[in-house]
């Protein structure tokens, strides 16, 4: 093959490394956040976890720094067996992360009581 006609065919393989290169090293965007409804069944305080019982069956999430815990006296050491809460939580290649926990019917300021728990990211 004449070298003419290996530089279209090699800057096409370098164009299709760069790029597969590129979605490798790019940072990841975080999935949408999902409102999960539960009671919580067990916390692990070694791991910085808890498991949920939804209507959808048992679910784990982890809690972390940026966990914001609203009404819930002391935060993480106040999550309990029995305790109904509203988390919202966002999905991760290590599962669920925390976002928000609160008290279930928990909206804040007057009103309703916030928005319809339907909807497609509702657990």
């Amino acid at each position: 093959m004449a070298p003419s006609k290996r530089v279209p065919s090699l800057l096409a393989t370098c164009a299709i490394v760069a790029l597969t290169i590129a979605g490798v090293l790019a940072p990841t965007t975080q999935a949408a956040p999902r409102h999960i409804d539960g009671t919580v069944v067990s916390k692990n305080a070694k791991a910085r976890t808890f498991k949920l019982s939804t209507q959808s069956g048992t679910v784990q999430i982890k809690v972390n720094g940026n966990t914001q815990f609203e009404r819930i006296a002391g935060g993480f050491s106040g999550l309990h067996k029995g305790l109904a809460i509203e988390v919202e939580a966002t999905s991760t290649s290590n599962g669920l992360i925390a976002k928000k926990v609160e008290p279930r019917g928990g909206g804040g300021g007057g009103g309703s009581g916030g928005g319809s728990d339907n909807g497609p990211n509702h657990t």
